[in-house]
């Protein structure tokens, strides 16, 4: 016994002599690759897809707020990808953004990202090379940036919602180049799933209380979702709170937009509650809630606001820098032509570069941004819809306020879907140095023609 201890003491002395490994020094690997998953009907064969650390989803990433993320981007994919934190106000040249903020990453190398994540709430990350593609495969992940005092719940759950296009022997439809969808709404698929499986049934108990995170991460799908058998609020959009929690009845889901979701389980022992989607005329369910038993003889009491995030407030909106965004293009549009490099080109022209819409008289990315604003600058555009498709807007950096003809403010966005023949207002504090992407995330829309940028100095 005593030789044994000393061989520990001599062992432990020259332990406690080694170099300290600092955990910051060595980021967690994010890892893209090619695998197989199941994420078809039963009965179909499993998918190759792409995934982020050997899933579709990715692994989640939770951080408390203010905390720092750090990950190693590696990519094993057989094209260039990056990484894009969505939604987070982040440091530029951390965004991801290939062709703007960063070069594609390419097959078997790295990128580390770093930065700190200010805001409470939920987010998301995915590819932005070929997003059109490589989120139609399956490149996506959640982020989840815990609050110092969260709402009290039972459970809290994440739905990334997604819509697959598969062939009968259960593969991706590989039409990833222009097609009508890049003309028309984008990809649909017809085979939706939560977070990269069929949809489940989930045990709950009556009076439970859920957070639910909804994730629209299709490239084009918009959700009209509605609840059965449960009921509550929606407490935050797009990672930002509400000033207060407003009733959940019908919630419209844009691609890139997210919805906190605070959830009591009305439905009573024995039945079971179902969050649906409509898709015309039919309805279908996402996920099915199977009551047993109850945890409390009474609901619980309607939950606070959760406390804003720092974002800045607006200043003032009559002095505010502003600028028309005009929409332009697509199947049954007016669009004759467009500026493509430099040089006036036919629509015919534009089609034979893949190019189908334009901002501003111009597809694809512009050279020039669509403007440049003072760092802490107020900065106002006006979005006009002028073709026959919905179009979700995504700034990147920053959160925006839509603005009403009477200036009134609507809550705090990064996504907003702006309807054919509608014309939207948003505004933003320009507190984020660097050049920043506006796109819509209809992503073949991107592909073919829907992007520019904006530059803070």
């Amino acid at each position: 016994m005593m030789s044994t201890r000393r061989a520990f003491l001599a062992t432990s002395t020259a332990v406690i002599f080694l170099p300290k490994i600092s955990l910051a020094q060595t980021p967690i690997i994010l890892r893209a690759s090619v695998g197989m998953q199941h994420i078809g009907p039963e009965g179909f064969p499993d998918t190759e897809i792409w995934r982020y650390d050997g899933n579709v989803p990715g692994p989640a990433i939770r951080v408390k707020q203010g905390e720092r993320i750090t990950r190693e981007f590696l990519n094993e994919l057989p094209q260039g990808s990056s990484v894009h934190w969505h939604g987070i106000r982040i440091d530029n040249k951390m965004d991801g953004v290939v062709g703007l903020t960063q070069d594609a990453v390419p097959t078997g190398d790295t990128f580390l990202y770093n930065f700190v994540a200010p805001d409470a709430g939920t987010y998301w990350y995915h590819p932005h090379n070929r997003t059109w593609e490589q989120m139609a495969r399956g490149l996506y992940g959640p982020i989840i940036v815990e609050e110092a005092t969260p709402p009290e719940i039972d459970r809290d759950e994440v739905f990334l919602i997604d819509d697959w296009r598969l062939t009968r022997e259960g593969e991706i439809e590989e039409s990833f180049g222009p097609s009508m969808d890049w003309s028309h709404g984008g990809r649909s698929g017809n085979w939706v799933t939560i977070n990269g499986r069929a949809p489940t049934d989930h045990r709950v108990q009556h009076n439970e209380r859920l957070r639910l995170r909804l994730v629209n991460v299709s490239n084009a799908r918009i959700y009209s979702l509605a609840l059965t058998g449960l009921e509550g609020w929606i407490i935050a959009l797009d990672g930002q709170p509400l000033e207060a929690p407003v009733q959940m009845e019908h919630l419209v889901l844009a691609p890139a937009q997210r919805a906190d979701l605070i959830l009591d389980v009305t439905a009573a022992g024995g039945e079971d509650g179902a969050l649906t989607m409509q898709n015309g005329d039919d309805v279908y369910t996402l996920a099915r809630f199977r009551v047993a038993g109850t945890v409390r003889p009474v609901r619980m009491a309607m939950p606070d606001a959760l406390a804003p995030n720092p974002v800045p407030a607006l200043g003032n909106l009559e002095t505010a820098k502003s600028v028309d965004l005009h929409m332009e293009g697509g199947a049954m549009g007016r669009m004759q032509g467009a500026m493509l490099d430099g040089q006036m080109k036919t629509m015919q022209e534009l089609v034979e570069n893949d190019l189908f819409w334009a901002f501003n008289g111009t597809a694809g990315m512009p050279k020039e941004p669509l403007l440049t604003a003072k760092l802490g600058e107020t900065v106002r555009i006006k979005i006009i819809n002028d073709t026959s498709f919905p179009h979700a807007m995504h700034l990147h950096g920053f959160h925006f306020r839509t603005i009403a003809k009477d200036n009134s403010q609507g809550p705090l966005r990064d996504t907003i879907l702006v309807e054919r023949g509608e014309v939207t207002e948003i505004a933003f504090v320009a507190d984020n140095l660097g050049d920043w992407l506006l796109h819509c995330h209809m992503l073949e829309h991107t592909a073919a023609g829907m992007l520019t940028w904006l530059k803070v100095i």
